[in-house]
């Protein structure tokens, strides 16, 4: 039987418990499920990441691969260094107080709440007129 394996074409000698050599390199290929298990996030996500050009993926047909390395290239990339996460725990940095107006004085214009005037009210100048009446 071997000497119709060699006929065929085959140039390499097998040996036993050893897998032939991936056509593709020695690349490993993942899928988006399994990358999405990697990252810890969602598809939704990884594709967010592929298409930022964040991270490298390859369409091959209608699946969309990824190479394992350039996976694990991502995550030490995406590592935090000490010290750059001061900005989200404000109480280590005292913010400069603001100007405060004291308790019951009003600007002169009156404002909802949101840096917008005020609307009027139902029967006051502008507003809708109450019920009944017409303009």
């Amino acid at each position: 039987m071997k000497d119709a394996d060699n006929a065929q074409g085959s140039h390499a000698p097998e040996v036993e418990g050893t897998q032939p050599q991936e056509p593709t390199g020695g690349v490993e290929w993942i899928g988006t499920p399994e990358a999405c298990a990697r990252l810890g996030v969602t598809l939704r996500t990884l594709y967010r990441f592929i298409d930022a050009g964040q991270l490298p993926a390859y369409k091959m047909g209608r699946v969309i691969r990824l190479r394992a390395h350039e996976v694990e290239e991502f995550i030490q990339r995406a590592r935090i260094a000490p010290g750059t996460l001061e900005h989200l725990y404000p109480e280590a940095h005292p913010r400069p107080a603001r100007g405060r107006r004291s308790a019951g004085v009003r600007s002169s214009r009156s404002t909802s709440g949101r840096g917008r005037p005020s609307r009027p009210r139902r029967g006051e100048e502008g507003g809708q007129p109450p019920a009944g009446e017409a303009y």
